[in-house]
């Protein structure tokens, strides 16, 4: 208790919103979690140097989360501190006519409406992802045959000693749904995108049509954390699991959504536990059924 008052102490004074015991589902787009020991919201890079630095040195773990997409946390919530980045960190501006710089704080659908009204395309297939800059990158996020890597050009992130550095084209080591931020224990800050110049009527109407198709086969309408689980070799996830006849099922308040497989909804009331339960009760009927073993794209926060 007093390295996190100690902890608390230092964010206040350099400005940020801290919460003690704020419950993880108001931050996630699951609406499922217990509370965070502390939660903070971390306005610039001094401010975010400051809490890395005291956070290092009492032990205490700290949680960078962006939108809260893509994620599960337990029902006990998380020991030690969960990040949001806020302020600059939200900013988004040209570097030229057709480089962006964009704070990992930004959400990916403030990233791609910056780019329609400057008329810059390559980002059409990622409006309607949910999540954070920081989490697209994090992840390597993808839809409709892009991702996040084929336009990405740099990171900027803190390291947990504090310190700024950078990751420049393959040294990011992108694939599918990875990045080099999945072992590297740093925090991403900003990125760097380079898109092409295009038309602005083109670049709306295909942001659109995206969004439609997204709309008619995601269930949008119940909280989710996305799709649950990494594409098969050779095969789709949401396929398998209809294929399995399983759409519909429950655990509690968790369902596999009725109208794409690839998603497990909350219904109203579920538990991280529901989730994990149902989780399971996939991967061995699709294991037992089709013989391919199901790994999860939704990480598990405790």
């Amino acid at each position: 208790m007093e390295k996190l008052e100690a902890l608390k102490k230092t964010a206040e004074n350099a400005g940020c919103l801290v919460l003690r015991d704020e419950p993880m589902s108001r931050h996630t787009t699951f609406q499922i979690g217990g509370p965070a020991d502390l939660y903070i919201a971390a306005k610039d890079i001094i401010a975010l140097k400051d809490i890395v630095r005291m956070a290092s040195a009492l032990n205490l773990p700290l949680l960078p989360l962006g939108n809260g997409s893509n994620v599960l946390v337990s029902d006990e919530g998380v020991r030690g501190v969960v990040l949001s980045l806020t302020g600059d960190f939200r900013r988004i501006t040209l570097s030229d006519p057709t480089t962006v710089s964009c704070g990992s704080g930004a959400t990916m659908a403030g990233l791609c409406k910056f780019a329609q009204r400057n008329a810059l395309s390559g980002l059409e297939f990622a409006w309607g992802i949910p999540g954070s800059v920081g989490g697209a990158a994090f992840m390597n996020a993808g839809a409709y045959d892009g991702q996040f890597s084929d336009v990405l050009v740099s990171t900027t992130h803190v390291t947990s000693t504090g310190h700024t550095d950078s990751l420049l084209g393959p040294e990011m080591e992108m694939d599918y749904r990875k990045s080099a931020y999945l072992q590297n224990k740093c925090i991403i800050t900003s990125v760097v995108v380079r898109l092409e110049q295009g038309n602005k009527e083109q670049i709306s109407m295909q942001m659109d049509d995206n969004f439609r198709r997204r709309k008619e086969k995601q269930p949008l309408e119940l909280p989710s954390a996305g799709s649950v689980f990494k594409r098969p070799d050779g095969a789709y996830a949401g396929a398998l699991i209809e294929q399995c006849g399983l759409k519909g099922e429950k655990v509690g308040g968790a369902m596999v959504s009725e109208k794409h497989a690839g998603f497990i909804v909350n219904t109203g009331d579920a538990t991280c536990s529901d989730v994990q339960a149902l989780i399971e009760k996939i991967q061995e009927t699709v294991l037992k059924k089709t013989g391919v073993s199901l790994e999860c794209e939704v990480r598990f926060i405790s």
